[in-house]
């Protein structure tokens, strides 16, 4: 029987509950907003996985929260973004090899499978090209905030978006690289056996998958 939760996942939420009583007991409202927010926020993935009919191996559900409490918790109440000038390009990089590779099961969910109907050169291609679109749309969303609130989320400007988008291409670039070698029966990293999880936990997607990339 598996555990209701990760335990990575459970810390974090706790962790989150800790620091969301402290805040009302200082009157600290900026960490208890940002704590109330990433609590909510890493309640979601599992329930929007369980409305479509999805099931997330824990490793994913552990990586979607980590990455929430880095990005939100971590960067802008303990100060990360400033403290540690690789932060915002170390999550840049996670998120696109994270959005790719979950991209590629995605789109291949669409062909039950079918690896010859969807051939894993094309479907590295579209994966990769999600991953780096939604990126760009990070972008205009800090592009937008910046002009209208008057925020620095773009930092340095053009040289910041730059970086950005060329950190999300290489982050992309193995996501969908990890897919690709996964159709063709190889590993990379731990890339393959997350996505063989993934594919074990929701096999009734993947009906026309044949056995050797179970």
């Amino acid at each position: 029987m598996r555990p209701k939760g990760p335990v990575v996942v459970l810390l974090i939420q706790g962790f989150l509950i800790i620091e969301i009583v402290t805040g009302l007991a200082t009157a600290q409202w900026m960490p208890l907003f940002v704590a109330a927010t990433t609590l909510a926020l890493t309640l979601l993935p599992h329930r929007f996985a369980r409305f479509f009919g999805l099931e997330l191996p824990h490793s994913v559900l552990t990586a979607i929260v980590a990455f929430l409490f880095a990005t939100l918790f971590l960067g802008e109440v303990e100060n990360f973004y400033e403290r540690f000038w690789w932060w915002d390009l170390l999550l840049h990089f996670f998120s696109a090899l994270s959005i790719a590779a979950m991209a590629f099961l995605m789109i291949f969910m669409l062909f039950e499978g079918d690896r010859y109907a969807a051939p894993p050169s094309a479907l590295a291609v579209l994966s990769g090209a999600v991953a780096l679109a939604i990126g760009a749309l990070w972008e205009i969303f800090e592009y937008g905030m910046d002009q209208l609130f008057g925020m620095n989320m773009q930092k340095s400007g053009l040289d910041d978006t730059m970086t950005d988008l060329m950190i999300d291409l290489a982050g992309a670039a193995l996501g969908a690289l990890s897919g690709y070698l996964f159709l063709k029966g190889r590993q990379f990293g731990g890339m393959g056996g997350i996505m063989a999880e993934f594919v074990a936990l929701n096999r009734s997607w993947y009906r026309k998958l044949r056995k050797r990339v179970e």
